[in-house]
This record gives structure tokens, sequence and C-alpha cells, in this order.
């Protein structure tokens, strides 16, 4: 059977426009120099809300497709609570009794926890609920990557069915932020307080974490935005993971980046 895409943005005019952009810029020296130390192949692309500032490392890898993991999640959460297949972040989820390989999986979740911990079960439930069709119109409203067809409604964002690029991510997560998307200001609100990382005085930290076990190689995201008094900042990095070992590079390399650049304090 041949494999049909669903590409909102498929047009070859957005691909020149994302490249013929005025952003389009040489390596950046200090950010590749991170990940070399690290001995890390991956990407990270940072952006103002305005768009006028774009630090970018890899710019070939920023524009490749990746399975999107958990990084789904952040829009899935809008869906779910759209459609009603959840009330709200603080309700339940029961737990099966199945016992599954992260232990904190392994007891009943609010919408809320189930984000913060990526329970794959709580997501496949809402999921369920959702339905595949919901799920075609959601992503071409949104432009969100590629979804190949025929897909599974509760693994599609798992096995590689659903990709998206790093380019692609900070264009979505602008899009949540400026509540540009056909969601209700209810959802955007419940959806951003469950994002919350961090909040000092200096900047507040919203962001998802994900892990596409499943690809060869197996690629790590970290994805979300920074809020300081001065702008908002976009980001979005990817990387090939070897071991689960190598997992906190996402936060770490992403953190090393935006401190390089000035967006939150040196440690």
């Amino acid at each position: 059977m041949a494999i049909r895409c669903f590409w909102v943005n498929c047009a070859f005019p957005f691909v020149l426009a994302l490249f013929g952009s005025s952003h389009a810029a040489a390596e950046d020296a200090d950010m590749a120099r991170l990940f070399a130390e690290r001995g890390v192949n991956g990407t990270v692309v940072v952006e103002s809300l305005d768009g006028g500032q774009r630090f970018v490392h890899n710019d070939a890898r920023a524009a490749r497709r990746f399975a999107v993991a958990s990084t789904f999640k952040i829009f899935n959460t809008l869906i779910a609570l759209e459609e009603h297949a959840i009330a709200g972040k603080d309700a339940v989820l029961k737990w099966d009794g199945q016992v599954r390989e992260f232990p904190d999986w392994n007891r009943d979740q609010t919408l809320e926890s189930a984000f913060r911990v990526s329970c794959v079960w709580c997501f496949q439930d809402l999921a369920r609920k959702v339905g595949g069709e919901k799920y075609r119109t959601y992503l071409r409203q949104a432009g969100y990557g590629e979804l190949r067809e025929p897909f599974d409604e509760t693994t599609f964002w798992l096995d590689g069915s659903l990709q998206i690029s790093a380019m692609e991510q900070v264009a979505f997560l602008k899009k949540v932020y400026r509540q540009t998307l056909p969601f209700s200001a209810a959802s955007y609100e419940t959806l951003r307080q469950i994002m919350l990382v961090e909040r000092t005085p200096r900047f507040t930290l919203r962001a998802k974490t994900g892990w596409a076990a499943r690809m060869t190689p197996q690629t790590g995201w970290y994805v979300g935005y920074v809020e300081t008094a001065a702008d908002v900042w976009f980001f979005a990095t990817n990387l090939d993971v070897g071991a689960e070992a190598d997992l906190p590079l996402r936060q770490q390399l992403t953190r090393g980046v935006l401190m390089q650049k000035g967006i939150i304090p040196s440690l």
C-alpha cells in the first residue's frame, strides 16, 4: 500500500520561505562547541517571539523531521481538553493496574501529572476518546509536521507516523503562545499551567521533553519557551540518543545555549 502524507505546509513554497528567509545564518560556532564538547549529534533552534533574532546549531538537521515523541503532549493536551476527553488539569485518569516500565506511571494520574511524567498510557486513553479523524483535522489546521497514513490513533506520535522538525516545533510553539490555533482560552491556560518547569525572578521556563525510543537512532527532544522581562524565547532541541543515560543532555545542552545567549543567567 502506498503511503500517503497529510502535511498542511507540504507546499514547496514553505520550504523556500524557510530557507530563503532573512533568518538563515551560518553555523553558530559557540553553540556548535557545546555539542562538540559532549560528543553529541543534534540541533537546537532558539528564536525570539518577533522572529528578529534566531540562533541555530546544525541548520540541516534543524529542518529535518523526526518522530515527535512526547513533545506531542503539548498539542495533544490542547486537543484532549477541547474535545472534552478530559475536564481539566486535576481530572483523574484511573490506572488499569497493569505494571509498566516506569514506576511513576503505575498509579492514578491527573492530566497535570501525566504530562509531567510523560505517561504514555494516559495519553493513549485520551487519544481513543479523541479519535483519528479529529487528529487529522487538528494537525491540518495547525500545519504541524507530517502525518503518514495509515496511522494508529494510540501510537502515531511514538512510532514515527507523525514527524516534525525543530524549526517547525518553534513555529508551532509561537502559535500556542499567541493563541492563534482554534482552542479556547481555558484550554490554553490549562496547558500554560502544566507546562511550567521553573519560575524565578529573572525568567519563567515552560517546556516538554520527548524520547523517540522506537527509532534508530533514538531521538531525544526538549522544546518550549522562556519568558523574560525583555522578550519571549522559543527553543527546540533534538539529538541522537545512544542510551537512557544520555537523556539529561536534552535539558543540559538547551540550558547551556540559553545561558550562552544571555537569555537565562549562568549558574
